[in-house]
């Protein structure tokens, strides 16, 4: 109770307070509270104080509320009241530590309190604290044991702490309470979630029969029947788990999971058995296509082009555009690969001359779009080779035989791009979507590839045809949390060099992901009033692993990727380093530059002034509502200066990197991205703690290499280390080299690596690391680009070029310039790799050639983008 009780009219006037706060009235609400605290009796009264602050809150004025709040609290300390509204302060400022000690005092002087066990359950499940969940909601169920809810959230919080006996006894319990007549999809849930508890206890036999008892009241047949063929199998029960897959299939044969089902309970004892399930399918159902494509994982030699042959002329008769996606699993196995090769060669000469898959064939000829087709898979096939000229051949000839298929058009781009020109590739893509522009999956894949090319600005606005009109494109996307456009522009920036930009994207994705966390709050009543057990529990776990999605990683990699160049190469120095280049152009080019940063400048001015006057319609449209609730703290804005330009770049690298730790250890990645941060801060210990979670999943990998031999170079130079940590390093090291030194040790990884470029370039720069002496050696390492290599590709040469310009090696201009000249010769169609054009080869949009000056025949000014 409160110390200080109110008499019956201010009593009245505080029960109305309570009623706008509920009713979000907080005008009115603040209108009597001033009348409660005019009063110089109860200007003090703390529950008032505490009330005005919780309304002002919710009005965005916080500073103001934490005031009146912790006023009210000094005032009257004995208040659950005080301690509820100082709770759910901290709740909305997402400090739930704290909100959850607040409850807590509240509970003290009024322990029985409905409202704060449910606030405090909330927080308890959203934070994971299962013991204090559970307490709570057997004080909750103690209080309410006639509502549902408080049953069903006792036994979820065994569930969780996985004493299935006594969620199931619970659960039990309040199935006996039920009466059903009808079949009820709120009971059929329960008796589900019943079952989902069994399996995960290892109780398959009690869970069988849980299912045949209750049969009748559950309302999804389908999982009634996939978890009994489940709980068979487990039980060695073979023959009633095949009938029920078989019955299954029977229902659905596209499903490949039943196909697996009835191969492990009636295991076929030879190829041709196993066949002859899916052949009978196929007889069947001459329609499913799996029968069909299955047996190719598992068939070879001639049975395998049999079948082959007859899956892709059904395909290409039909006009199926994922039929090379479809067979691409098939890629690794090079007799598969070449068999493939060879049967669409032949449709395609047979189809150019008698318009039949094969000559002999009888029958009608085969419509013209099988040709096409057999021409657009051969385009991916030659592509997926490395083949690129093949494949650019393939493709025009497709565009040739029908120019309105979109399909060929975004494959020339995928060729183009895989074969290193990502410009071209999306100019192409660019094509493709201007040929349907209602296409969303079109216009996001050519956003995607302008980002790609480092084109930020067209890809906003080509994405912005299908965003919210009146508001910035970025804006719209960010709020829509549109991940893949933010890590693609967070790789665009970084590849501008535009690092504080790139980490205002990564920072944005890492945001999406705390809200998805958040957004827990609005499921954990709602399940359990609806009844959606199975799918609760589901979501909660995966909340409890959500950073381990690709998403995050990928946002998380580039962000610690910035970071860690920006310790290297401290943006001052960057500066520094521009201003020596300009020092160093000719007046010509020097002018060419100046005039382009003014045509930039001149569209980003254009661009700002049209977001400035959207901005302002906005505020226009908008209502001022003085009973407009807030919606949580406002974050603080992302300032792509104050980003780049963070006094301890390590430090916030840290926040990305601690995540990955704890949820995407399964990456080697992580542990060397971990590396590279802690050996920048000089952490010995942590650096060998990272290798050593390297080297158990991959101790070959090139990259590892290369952090092993720094660790180890590290070692060798820290002096007047403590005893235990000198003690420690010197038996890890020995474990991790053996006896032999690291130069040897570097020698032996080369040696053994020595048909793949990607190991032996790391193998050269640490040969170079550790003895810059050895400069030619490591070169002719790292530049070796003879047949026998087996990863000789775009990527890895551009790697090589990379490390080459970027001083891995020392100064070797010469060399550069060789090796580019040789990987122009065999990768023509990569862009890095190409010679510069003559200057007066290169025409801009209005016609002139870079080396005419601005204006000089009278014309206004045209930049590349045609502004």
């Amino acid at each position: 109770m409160a110390s200080t009780p109110l008499p019956p009219k201010e009593n009245a006037l505080f029960k109305r307070i309570l009623k706008c706060y509920e009713q979000k009235q907080y005008k009115n609400g603040l209108k009597f509270c001033k009348q409660i605290l005019g009063n110089p009796k109860y200007s003090e009264h703390g529950e008032t104080l505490a009330m005005k602050g919780l309304t002002l809150n919710c009005l965005g004025r916080k500073e103001e509320a934490y005031e009146y709040v912790r006023r009210g609290l000094r005032n009257d300390l004995k208040s659950h009241v005080c301690w509820h509204v100082f709770g759910l302060l901290q709740r909305s400022d997402k400090k739930y530590d704290e909100a959850i000690k607040c409850y807590r005092n509240a509970l003290k002087w009024d322990k029985d309190n409905l409202q704060i066990l449910r606030d405090l359950s909330l927080l308890q499940i959203q934070m994971r604290d299962l013991e204090g969940y559970r307490d709570t909601r057997l004080q909750l169920l103690q209080l309410r044991p006639a509502q549902r809810a408080s049953w069903i959230g006792y036994a979820i919080a065994y569930h969780l702490l996985k004493d299935y006996d006594m969620a199931l006894k619970i659960l039990e319990e309040f199935r006996k309470t039920q009466a059903v007549k009808t079949v009820e999809y709120e009971h059929s849930e329960l008796l589900l979630y019943m079952m989902m508890i069994m399996k995960e206890a290892g109780m398959e036999e009690q869970a069988l029969k849980h299912l045949e008892m209750y049969d009748k009241q559950i309302c999804d047949a389908l999982e009634v029947s996939e978890n009994k063929g489940d709980l068979l199998l487990k039980l060695g029960r073979n023959e009633e788990s095949a009938a029920i897959y078989r019955e299954l299939l029977r229902r659905n044969p596209e499903n490949r999971k039943y196909y697996q089902g009835i191969e492990a309970a009636d295991p076929p004892k030879s190829v041709e058995e196993r066949l002859d399930l899916y052949m009978k399918t196929a007889a069947m159902f001459p329609r499913c296509q799996s029968a069909l494509r299955l047996p190719l994982d598992f068939t070879t030699g001639e049975t395998f082009e049999r079948l082959a042959d007859q899956y892709m002329r059904k395909a290409l008769k039909k006009g199926v555009p994922p039929l090379f996606n479809n067979l691409r699993a098939m890629y690794p196995d090079k007799d598969k690969v070449a068999i493939i090769e060879r049967l669409m060669l032949g449709y395609q000469e047979s189809l150019k001359t008698v318009e039949k898959f094969n000559p002999n064939d009888e029958g009608e000829p085969q419509p013209p779009t099988a040709y096409l087709w057999v021409l657009y898979y051969l385009a991916q096939h030659y592509d997926y080779m490395g083949d690129t000229t093949k494949a650019l051949d393939y493709i025009e000839s497709a565009i040739e035989h029908t120019p309105t298929l979109i399909e060929l058009f975004v494959a020339k781009a995928r060729i183009y791009k895989h074969a290193g020109d990502i410009e071209e590739a999306a100019r192409w893509m660019d094509e493709a979507q201007s040929r349907d522009t209602a296409d969303r999956y079109i216009n996001s894949k050519c956003g995607k590839y302008m980002l790609r090319a480092g084109k930020v600005k067209e890809a906003e606005e080509m994405c912005s045809k299908f965003t919210r009109e009146g508001v910035s494109a970025m804006e719209n996307l960010n709020e829509m949390q549109c991940m893949w456009f933010q890590s693609e522009c967070a790789g665009a920036y970084r590849q501008l060099t535009q690092y504080g930009e790139a980490l205002k994207k990564c920072h944005e994705v890492e945001r999406h992901f705390q809200e998805i966390v958040e957004d827990q709050f609005d499921f954990h009543t709602y399940c359990m009033r609806k009844m959606t057990l199975r799918a609760y529990i589901s979501l909660l776990r995966l909340e409890d692993i959500i950073r381990k999605h690709p998403f995050y990683f990928k946002a998380a990699k580039l962000a610690l990727e910035t970071y860690i160049h920006l310790v290297d190469h401290p943006l001052t120095d960057e500066d520094k380093a521009k201003d020596l280049e300009l020092e160093n152009l000719s007046p010509k080019e020097l002018k060419k530059l100046r005039s382009k940063q003014r045509r930039a400048a001149k569209k980003a001015a254009i661009l700002e002034e049209k977001k400035h006057q959207q901005e302002m319609q906005q505020q226009k449209g908008k209502r001022k509502d003085p009973d407009t609730e807030q919606d949580g703290p406002k974050e603080d804005d992302l300032v792509p200066e104050k980003l780049a330009k963070v006094d301890n770049p390590l430090d916030e690298a840290m926040k990305f990197l601690k995540p990955i730790q704890m949820f995407a250890h399964e990456r080697i990645e992580t542990h060397l991205l971990a590396f590279e941060v802690y050996y920048r801060r000089g952490k010995l210990l942590l650096m060998l703690q990272a290798v050593k979670r390297a080297v158990t999943l991959d101790s070959n990998n090139a990259w590892l290499h290369e952090c092993l031999v720094r660790f180890s170079k590290a070692v060798s130079e820290k002096n007047n280390l403590p005893s235990p940590v000198s003690t420690v390093l010197q038996e890890e090291t020995k474990a991790l080299f053996g006896e032999v030194d690291i130069k040897q040790f570097n020698a032996d990884f080369i040696k053994r690596n020595s048909n793949s470029l990607q190991h032996l370039l790391a193998g050269a720069k640490m040969l170079y690391f550790l003895d810059p002496q050895s400069q030619d050696r490591a070169l002719e390492l790292a530049t070796d680009l003879s047949g026998n290599l087996i990863d000789r590709n775009v990527k890895i040469c551009i790697k090589v070029y990379e490390a080459l310009c970027t001083g891995a090696f020392g100064k070797c201009e010469e060399q550069t310039e060789a090796y580019k000249t040789q990987c122009h010769q065999i990768f023509p169609f990569a862009r890095v790799f190409m010679p510069p054009k003559p200057e007066s080869d290169i025409v801009t949009q209005d016609g002139q050639t870079d080396g005419q000056t601005d204006g000089q025949d009278g014309h206004p000014e045209v930049d590349a983008n045609g502004s």
